[in-house]
């Protein structure tokens, strides 16, 4: 960045084109216990420019645009929204509305704001619990959002654009796969317009957090469909690069920041 700042913007090939992770932050203030993007806090906010960038200077095909990359997209509202009308404009980018998807922890006063856009994007919400108390174990900065309320606010987006929401799901065994969270996520979800995202761990500096094996990923997948319930389970890419969902590392900023 001009500031002399690092951030990281993925690109992953598929073979009609690809996925353009996209970055709203310079580090992030939502301190998740699996991700490495804000392990050294909030620095500040992209401009909008800052953040279409990131899709031009891939010189690629690009078919999906997807804000979840450094930083919480929802923290940087007017920024986003700004960067996704440019996006879509036609003397833009011209880029399909169905292309683009917001994933966020689910800030409940900016869920509300998104809902009444008229923008129709695609929403994904890091869930990662079914209780109160496992997701501020697992989100400890989002604790004064009451999980309910973000569930709510999600739905509610869903009827409001007639758009399927996606919930993402981090699985971490003896956190958030006990057979209660399945019962919750059930009376959540089960009849709604969702999909369930399972997502495995990818690993990071944090050595508390076990990730799962192939068969509890599938076990647990298969006991929330058995509720009813739409389910798939994210396929990892660019671990090898550390570059895989939560591996978004700080570590330039990081050696910023300790030289002042």
């Amino acid at each position: 960045m001009k500031d002399n700042r690092y951030i990281e913007t993925v690109f992953i090939k598929r073979r009609d084109g690809g996925t353009v992770c996209v970055s709203t932050q310079v580090g992030c203030s939502v301190g998740c216990i699996f991700c490495e993007s804000g392990r050294n806090g909030f620095v500040r906010n992209l401009t909008p420019s800052e953040i279409v960038q990131q899709v031009i200077l891939i010189r690629q095909k690009v078919n999906r645009i997807v804000f979840m990359g450094m930083g919480e997209p929802l923290f940087n509202y007017d920024n986003l929204i700004a960067a996704i009308h440019i996006l879509r404009d036609r003397n833009g980018l011209n880029f399909p509305t169905d292309g683009i998807t917001v994933s966020t922890v689910g800030p409940v006063n900016q869920l509300k704001k998104l809902r009444e856009e008229h923008l129709k994007i695609q929403l994904t919400i890091s869930l990662h619990a079914a209780t109160q108390a496992a997701r501020n174990c697992i989100i400890p900065h989002m604790h004064m959002y009451a999980i309910e309320d973000v569930v709510k606010q999600a739905l509610s987006y869903s009827q409001r654009h007639n758009r399927k929401v996606v919930f993402a799901y981090l699985l971490l065994p003896g956190i958030n796969d006990r057979s209660s969270d399945i019962r919750q996520l059930a009376k959540w979800f089960k009849g709604k317009n969702v999909m369930i995202n399972v997502l495995q761990y990818n690993p990071t500096s944090n050595s508390k957090i076990r990730a799962p094996q192939k068969q509890e990923m599938v076990a647990f997948k298969h006991q929330l469909e058995q509720t009813g319930l739409e389910v798939t389970i994210r396929v990892s890419h660019g671990r090898e690069i550390k570059a895989a969902c939560g591996q978004l590392a700080n570590t330039y900023n990081k050696a910023k920041k300790q030289q002042k």
